[in-house]
């Protein structure tokens, strides 16, 4: 393990005393990859500073976000109380992260994750975070409808039936309890085939840096077009990769965290406060049926969303 700078230090203090709330005892797994294993030292040094029982795995192959980890690794996910995800693409929608939280694991997720991002976001007190992220996860549980539009041209309907909303607080202290580092956001799984309309992805892609706006129609909740520059050449070639379901809409989220900024980074772009994003693929974590080893989460800056004819967002500001 390297020396961690004071900010650094700060930071993994934070994250396992107030995010995951790590006792003494506890079993402490930190799963990363090559490309991230010098960040999981900030993390492994925090960690053992309150327990003993503190592991690093290390895992290589993974080509696509919600691709299944090895086995191996999805089994020590599994068997531990605490779980952080430091890896370059995300495991968040993975049968082995719901595996391990069903067991009870508390699990934080950073796909995607920098130094200067960990310094920046994880040093501050979540508590506002975690309540306006709450409150929109109610609204969104109670709400029938979203319609969503922006100066750039989205214009959608999204069905949110009965499906709950999910609050990404920050603040994973109780068994099962998962989401991302850094935090912030209200999101849902809309109803599958529910969406119509037009979507127009201008702030960021998940692992795609965006050359022009990505223009995506969308039927019966499919995205049946994809037109744009380079980057929508890379999102639609991802799509027939996996195949159809990988581009049926999965997710609506609001972002609220305001530390957070935008950035090709989709992990932190995603939770600008008063942006909101739309996810392509695997929404199993939301009690959705799109299983399959995707997930892409495109932002949508400016919008002005509405849940039921309640406006939400407007302004870049949420409004409730």
């Amino acid at each position: 393990m390297t020396k961690l700078t004071p900010q650094e230090l700060a930071a993994g203090r934070n994250v396992m005393e107030q995010c995951l709330a790590v006792k003494p005892g506890e079993s402490v797994l930190i799963v990363t990859d090559p490309a991230r294993l010098d960040l999981a030292d900030i993390f492994e040094t925090a960690a053992g500073e309150i327990t003993d029982k503190v592991e690093v795995v290390s895992f290589t192959g993974q080509t696509e976000n919600a691709q299944e980890p090895p086995l191996e690794v999805a089994a020590k996910m599994k068997a531990a109380d605490v779980a952080l995800l430091v890896t370059s693409l995300s495991i968040s929608h993975t049968q082995a992260r719901k595996n391990a939280c069903a067991s009870g694991c508390r699990i934080a997720s950073m796909p995607g994750i920098t130094r200067e991002m960990i310094i920046r976001t994880l040093r501050s007190d979540y508590s506002k975070i975690a309540a306006l992220s709450q409150k929109l996860a109610e609204i969104l549980t109670q709400g029938q409808t979203a319609v969503m539009t922006s100066p750039a041209g989205t214009n959608i309907r999204l069905g949110l039936g009965n499906r709950a909303g999910d609050a990404d607080t920050g603040l994973f202290i109780k068994p099962g309890l998962w989401g991302n580092l850094p935090a912030g956001e209200g999101s849902i799984g809309p109803i599958e085939s529910t969406a119509e309309g037009q979507l127009v992805f201008d702030g960021a892609l998940a692992e795609v840096e965006l050359d022009q706006p990505i223009i995506i129609t969308i039927k019966k909740g499919q995205a049946i077009k994809i037109s744009g520059g380079e980057a929508a050449k890379i999102l639609q070639a991802q799509i027939e990769k996996v195949g159809p379901m990988a581009g049926q809409i999965g997710e609506l989220g609001i972002g609220t965290n305001p530390l957070a900024r935008l950035s090709p980074i989709i992990l932190e772009a995603e939770k600008v406060y008063g942006t909101c994003h739309i996810a392509l693929g695997n929404n199993q974590s939301y009690g959705g049926i799109i299983n399959v080893p995707f997930h892409s989460d495109g932002l949508i800056k400016s919008p002005i969303l509405t849940i039921d004819g309640r406006v939400i967002v407007r302004d870049n500001k949420v409004v409730i």
